[in-house]
């Protein structure tokens, strides 16, 4: 990963933490799939995708989380569970135009897993 995307993780992982999550997990891989950050927000686990956009020339941040990047998050998230007790999961994504924490869109619950 660039020092940019590991920036944009730190960042994002700092912006949660400072809003009550606590980071479980980062770079979650498997074969065909992967979480940048695994978060704890009370009793729900919180699957994060964190997305770097220096411009917006081809839709920003938030449009480039496609419907096959969805289906590889969903894969590395439903990995992830494997024979975990079962509890309320949800999918977010944090959007940056920048590494700045004042520009930092954090989109709660921002899809389901289909």
């Amino acid at each position: 990963m660039s020092d940019r995307g590991n920036a944009a993780e730190q960042l994002a992982a700092d912006y949660l933490a400072a809003r009550g999550l606590r980071v479980v997990a980062r770079n979650y891989r498997v074969r065909g799939g992967e979480v940048d950050l695994v978060c704890e927000d009370g009793r729900t686990l919180v699957f994060v995708e964190v997305r770097l956009r220096a411009n917006d020339r081809f839709g920003g941040a938030g449009a480039s989380i496609t419907a096959a990047k969805r289906r590889r998050l969903i894969l590395a998230a439903r990995h992830y569970l494997a024979g975990k007790p079962d509890r309320p999961c949800r999918f977010d994504a944090v959007l940056l135009d920048r590494l700045d924490a004042r520009h930092v869109e954090w989109i709660a619950d921002a899809f389901g897993a289909d």
